[in-house]
């Protein structure tokens, strides 16, 4: 059995997973192909085609090697682990295909269900709602059966379950996740620990080139050697997206946890009519207009707000919304 570190490795995914050593990685990132059949566009996006790849399957062989796929997953990762799996609801003749029939079929349990908001898409006809979101499911491998798992810690947790991130346009692969999505689940997941991250269908790089900066060891596979000759000039060139990486772990703040706040007495989050209570903020009364920040402003943008109604509770106080 192997145990790589910081490689990518060329081949069909399913068959490098099985030479891969149980209990070797801490976290999972990715995103297989849709088996789409390589004939679904729209007027703003071309048909998807891969490298070295097809994406035209029948549903029940598709279905069935990516069941194979996650739970070799789960054999290489370690008890406590999680994986982070990007899929989307199709349609194909009228019927609804979603991620979790085949999921469910896996070793892994499910903890979350994300949206992905992408606020763009390829298909626009008139058969139904403009369907812009994808799936991103929280996989978890328990540690004795232990279905809760660990608590995120809070400044990654007040981030919601819903999150819009445009896809990447300047990347010559036909189907990348934005640099922020890995990003998000690395480090809410390992944090400040060391950790192994992979991605079976690693595409351009982009889950490794954001487990590198933040300085966590990684793994790729990939059938194509155009993609993996990609993925490595952009690692080579990481540097160059740390800016990107930092604009989204500025999202990742809390001032104050709540447990902090119930201790000292102070605030911890009670509402009247729809905003502050007004005996714990008097000042709010006379403020119908306030308007709180939103949990994804940045703490530079935040302490930049001019509004003469916005500064009627000081910024101290104006924190509470985003401690948990």
């Amino acid at each position: 059995m192997i145990t790589p570190v910081n490689d990518i490795i060329r081949g069909n995914s399913l068959d490098i997973l099985k030479k891969i050593k149980s209990n070797h990685v801490d976290l999972g990132i990715t995103s297989p192909p849709y088996n789409k059949g390589e004939k679904q566009k729209g007027w703003l996006v071309k048909n998807v085609l891969y490298d070295a790849a097809t994406d035209k399957k029948s549903e029940v062989a598709y279905q069935q090697e990516q069941i194979a796929v996650l739970n070799e997953l789960y054999r290489i990762t370690k008890e406590g682990g999680s994986l982070f799996y990007n899929h989307k609801i199709r349609w194909e003749k009228g019927k609804l295909l979603h991620p979790y029939e085949w999921i469910s079929k896996t070793k892994w349990g499910v903890r979350q269900e994300i949206i992905w908001d992408r606020m763009i898409a390829a298909n626009i006809r008139g058969w139904r709602f403009w369907q812009v979101d994808e799936r991103i499911f929280w996989l978890q491998k328990p540690i004795a059966n232990n279905l809760i798992g660990e608590e995120l810690s809070s400044k990654h947790a007040l981030l919601t379950s819903i999150w819009r991130l445009p896809p990447e346009r300047s990347n010559p692969h036909p189907a990348p996740f934005p640099i922020e999505l890995p990003t998000r689940v690395i480090a809410s997941i390992l944090d400040e620990k060391d950790g192994i991250v992979i991605d079976p269908y690693c595409g351009s790089g982009t889950t490794l080139v954001a487990a590198k900066l933040l300085n966590k060891k990684f793994i790729g596979i990939d059938v194509s050697a155009e993609y993996i000759e990609l993925a490595k000039k952009r690692l080579e060139n990481s540097p160059s997206e740390r800016k990107t990486i930092q604009e989204e772990l500025q999202k990742h703040f809390v001032t104050k946890t709540f447990k902090q706040r119930k201790e000292n007495g102070e605030y911890t989050g009670k509402f009247k009519n729809g905003g502050l209570n007004s005996i714990a903020y008097p000042e709010v009364e006379n403020s119908k207009q306030l308007k709180i920040p939103t949990l994804f402003e940045s703490p530079a943008k935040y302490k930049k707000i001019k509004s003469k109604k916005r500064k009627v509770i000081k910024e101290k106080k104006l924190t509470v919304r985003r401690s948990v």
